[in-house]
């Protein structure tokens, strides 16, 4: 799954308009306007192909990780940061963007595990509690599990599901 993909279902899923994608990668820390919007949300013409690793992204994973932390900051508001921590949370440049994708959403829509699990079976797909916790562990940890794009794309599609009642 490209990241353009990700954005795609994310937005599908939240239901949010390009107005609020734009203030959301705002808070972010990144500049766009409606029309980088748009490209941003339109699949490469490749990647429909039988090889989807050959599909050309036009997003970044610094890109979706913004969008993440803007949305964090949308849902939950602006937190001051304690003495010594800086302002904007580092990016997680060595972390599988699946893995970055599940913890932030977390966060941003104040799903507890059990929640997440729901949302997981909501897309059809059974996750167990260890699965779910291998997930989002820190890269490094003796349990930590690469997220795929399987379970990253069920998670979308169990959003979808939870929160516009539509299954894709």
């Amino acid at each position: 799954m490209i990241n353009n993909d990700r954005l795609i279902r994310l937005r599908y899923a939240l239901d949010l308009k390009n107005d609020e994608m734009v203030e959301i990668f705002e808070l972010g820390g990144m500049k766009v306007t409606k029309e980088e919007v748009g490209e941003m949300l339109t699949k490469p013409n490749d990647s429909y192909s039988e090889d989807l690793e050959e599909a050309e992204e036009t997003v970044d994973d610094e890109t979706v990780e913004r969008f993440l932390n803007g949305l964090i900051i949308h849902k939950r508001g602006k937190q001051e940061p304690k003495p010594g921590q800086p302002e904007r949370p580092a990016l997680s440049r060595d972390e599988w963007i699946n893995n970055v994708l599940l913890k932030k959403l977390r966060i941003a829509l104040k799903l507890t595990s059990e929640d997440m699990l729901e949302v997981f079976d909501q897309a059809g797909v059974h996750v167990t509690k260890g699965q779910l916790s291998a997930l989002l562990r820190k890269k490094g940890h003796k349990h930590y599990k690469d997220c795929g794009d399987k379970f990253a794309r069920s998670f979308l599609k169990g959003l979808t599901v939870r929160y516009r009642g539509k299954s894709i």
